[in-house]
């Protein structure tokens, strides 16, 4: 491995760090307070850092926001906003744990759409990847054993969500730089987010303002790592440690939360990460599309 692949490693080590903490806080906050207003407050914060980014652009600030696919943000904006809202109130209804052994479904079924949406070739070893990861899915949710719950049906809309978004922003890349298609979803999702956070405002109490400053805070950080990350290294070195991830929230979930950890669903997050790890593989071996 490279010096500049190390350093991309350590750098991806801290983003899944910082997204761990992050939902440590959401769980905390949307506990207490409506989870519509959360994820609001956590836009407003977000969409400020981004209009700060492209101020500081040096081609500019129209310039640097300049795109040809606004209907596609559009779209990409409402998709991640979304996304969070799910996965957030997902937190508060089957913890964190149950949610990211679900949601690490998304590298999966990114692959899965990346076929029909972006022209890319896929392998049947691939496709067998996906079918091995979905059978994981259903360890986890295990429908008709009297375990299922709808809301653990949140997280798995979440993953597919996202990941329709990141098969949308790696078409968006092909033809535009990539600072519009950070910028947009930000300040158009704090728009969308604008009068839904109004509407579902919920009086905050003196020091319950510091959880959800450091929330919104660790928002931003985590995204400047992980921009930080690929400025560091190659996509293909530093993903495999982005299943981190799940391990920190885990760690999160039993101390601070007093979730358990149920075998089958460790079992089953097991048999999703082994796939998706099996697929990034394949497609290092394959190569380009």
């Amino acid at each position: 491995m490279t010096q500049s692949n190390l350093r991309g490693v350590w750098w991806m080590v801290a983003t899944v760090a910082a997204f761990a903490i992050q939902d440590g806080f959401s769980r905390l906050v949307a506990a207490e307070y409506n989870t519509l207003m959360v994820v609001a407050i956590r836009y407003w914060v977000f969409a400020a850092f981004v209009l700060g980014r492209a101020l500081q652009r040096p081609e500019g600030f129209r310039a640097a926001v300049k795109t040809k696919r606004m209907p596609s943000h559009i779209f990409r904006a409402a998709l991640l906003v979304a996304e969070i809202c799910l996965m957030v109130q997902a937190y508060t209804l089957i913890g964190l744990i149950h949610t990211h052994a679900v949601f690490a479904v998304c590298p999966l079924l990114i692959v899965a759409m990346s076929g029909p949406l972006l022209g890319e070739r896929i392998s049947l070893a691939r496709w067998g990847a996906v079918a091995i990861g979905l059978v994981g899915v259903l360890i986890i949710l295990r429908p008709g054993f009297g375990v299922f719950s709808a809301a653990a049906l949140m997280p798995l809309g979440s993953a597919f969500m996202f990941a329709l978004f990141s098969v949308m922003t790696r078409a968006a890349a092909r033809d535009e730089p990539s600072f519009p298609t950070f910028f947009w979803p930000g300040v158009l999702g704090a728009v969308m987010m604008t009068p839904i956070g109004i509407y579902t405002w919920m009086p905050v109490r003196g020091w319950d303002w510091v959880p959800l400053a450091i929330y919104a805070g660790v928002s931003v950080l985590s995204n400047w790592l992980l921009t930080k990350t690929y400025q560091a290294a190659e996509a293909s070195s530093v993903q495999p440690f982005a299943y981190l991830q799940i391990v920190f929230v885990a760690g999160i979930g039993i101390f601070f939360f007093g979730e358990h950890l149920d075998p089958l669903i460790a079992l089953g997050a097991v048999v999703v990460i082994g796939a998706g790890l099996y697929a990034l593989l394949l497609a290092r071996r394959e190569g380009p599309a």
